[in-house]
């Protein structure tokens, strides 16, 4: 039986008294084989997702000077096994509470185990872990009830949006007026479409429930990208349908000359520990 939380355990974004401290993003691993995002602020952490081993994401983590004993809670998206396979060791090795809805906690039990604490938010309520403000949104994907989520901290925004097969205008709204971006640029369709996978596979990637191509995220950045905006980061790239030259290469179409890094999450490694 799945525990909900009332709805007044959620508080809105206020002033949380961080006033010089920053959010850092690292990206631990990207990919069908496990995704995991470390978001951290001063000594306080959070995991968005957790796809791949407790293990393994604690040594990328201790690879880039990440302290496990900083996290504070594991963030869900949704229930698919590469992003919740190491949910339920690290919640029981660390004692964090599991933010997920309360439908994709149902969906995920088999694989999580037991949880010490599971605390379901809704999507489009915000919710807050001290010192972040995370506010879920839906997005279209072959899951019950996938979210991206944006984070904010101290004026500082970040937007996640990794699995999803279209850009829906709520996601658009949502991905507006975010320093840090986490994007989905899973395909180029010309390899999709010549290459090994079978036909419905190939229709299931292609569909507004699968991932978007290199070429609809470089339309979602047009759509989304502001005066805020400083760094992109491309996640979920498929190993056989993409590769990481060509999803830059389309990305950047949309940045011209502006002042915006961009650089592409890999499976095998981890990223560098990027600050706002």
């Amino acid at each position: 039986m799945c525990a909900t939380l009332d709805s007044a355990m959620y508080p809105t974004e206020k002033d949380d008294g961080n006033d010089g401290v920053t959010i850092s993003l690292c990206m631990l691993a990207s990919g069908s084989k496990g995704n995991c995002i470390h978001v951290s602020a001063g000594d306080k952490s959070i995991l968005v997702d957790a796809g791949l081993s407790g293990r393994e994401i604690e040594r990328r983590m201790r690879q880039r000077n990440l302290s496990p004993d900083h996290l504070q809670a594991i963030v869900v998206s949704h229930e698919h096994s590469d992003h919740i396979r190491g949910v339920g060791v690290l919640a029981r090795r660390f004692g964090l509470p599991v933010y997920i809805s309360g439908e994709t906690e149902c969906a995920a039990l088999p694989n999580l185990g037991k949880l010490p604490h599971s605390c379901h938010f809704h999507p489009g309520t915000p919710f807050a872990i001290p010192p972040f403000t995370i506010h879920p949104f839906n997005v279209s994907h072959d899951a019950v009830d996938p979210v991206g989520f944006t984070i904010s901290m101290n004026g500082s925004r970040i937007g996640i949006a990794t699995d999803l097969g279209i850009a829906t205008g709520l996601v658009e709204q949502h991905l507006k007026g975010c320093h840090l971006l986490v994007i989905e640029a899973n395909h180029d369709l010309e390899m999709l479409i010549n290459g090994p996978y079978p036909w419905s596979l190939k229709q299931r990637i292609k569909s507004r429930n699968g991932h978007l191509s290199n070429e609809a995220a470089e339309a979602l950045l047009r759509t989304v990208m502001g005066t805020t905006l400083k760094q992109v980061v491309l996640g979920h790239l498929s190993e056989t349908n993409n590769t990481a030259q060509q999803a830059l290469k389309i990305v950047r179409q949309a940045i011209g000359n502006r002042d915006i890094n961009v650089t592409v999450a890999l499976q095998h490694r981890s990223g560098p520990v990027l600050t706002l």
